[in-house]
């Protein structure tokens, strides 16, 4: 394997804990890598005030890209470098298919000023503290630019089977995913993790052959598919480990850092 010149990993269920946390070791690969001259590019679905809290292990490229390819954030300068958005229309049709086809789901917004919801959507833990901008519902929400349009039933514990419903229902109008849980993710046509990472790699002058990426959900498919060398978690998702080129060590065991470790010698 050629030695890659920049890599991409996602954040939960990869590079971090299931505390949240990133290890010493973790940690020390990361400043090694910086010291070589290696971007490392994170790239999540997580919104911007959840990757926040990670911020302090990014390098000198200071890029992050967030919400699945719809917002890259330039840390240094504490703003958005690049948006790909959801327009109100599309916002408005999309959940008026899904209402009518999957009853009983409820919604959720992300936009550049932070989330907003229906009153029957539970939100998540991470967010126990941070009150939703505005309760209303989605038909009132979707006058707005978003990066994510975000949906669930709450009677509805399988994500495959919620993402294979949504899918079919929605069609290209939107890019659908999940990270785990029974959450629909949708994001702008197009707006997935590799079509944003493309688009930084060439901005670095780095082909997908020469990145090496980590995922281990199915918005990480898209990524993984893209880049020229890619690792499955070992506790990853199946369609994950099916695509990916190679298997890394569990996110509890450090697998990234691992992996990162032998193919620079670290």
């Amino acid at each position: 394997m050629r030695t890659p010149k920049l890599v991409a990993t996602d954040l939960d269920g990869t590079l971090v804990r299931a505390d949240g946390s990133v290890s010493d070791f973790t940690r020390g690969v990361l400043v090694k890598l910086e010291e070589i001259g290696v971007p490392v590019i994170f790239v999540t679905g997580r919104p911007l005030r959840w990757t926040r809290e990670l911020f302090e292990h990014i390098g000198s490229v200071g890029l992050a890209i967030v919400s699945n390819g719809a917002l890259v954030w330039d840390v240094a300068a504490d703003q958005p470098r690049l948006t790909r958005l959801i327009e109100p229309t599309l916002t408005a049709e999309v959940a008026a298919v899904l209402k009518s086809n999957l009853p009983g789901l409820s919604f959720a917004t992300e936009s550049l000023e932070g989330w907003s919801c229906e009153p029957a959507f539970a939100a998540h833990m991470a967010d126990a503290k941070r009150p939703a901008r505005r309760s209303a519902p989605i038909e009132e929400l979707a006058d707005e630019p978003l990066i994510k349009l975000l949906a669930r039933r709450h009677d509805h514990d399988d994500a495959d089977e919620l993402l294979a419903a949504a899918s079919a229902v929605v069609g290209d109008r939107v890019n659908v995913t999940h990270s785990s849980f029974p959450l629909l993710e949708m994001s702008a046509p197009g707006v997935t993790k590799a079509s944003t990472l493309e688009l930084v790699c060439t901005e670095l002058g780095i082909s997908a052959s020469e990145v090496i990426a980590f995922g281990d959900m199915p918005n990480d498919l898209p990524m993984l598919t893209w880049a020229g060398t890619s690792y499955a978690m070992a506790d990853a998702h199946p369609s994950v480990v099916s695509c990916a080129s190679h298997l890394a060590p569990g996110h509890e065991d450090d697998g990234v850092a691992r992996v990162l470790a032998g193919v620079f010698g670290l």
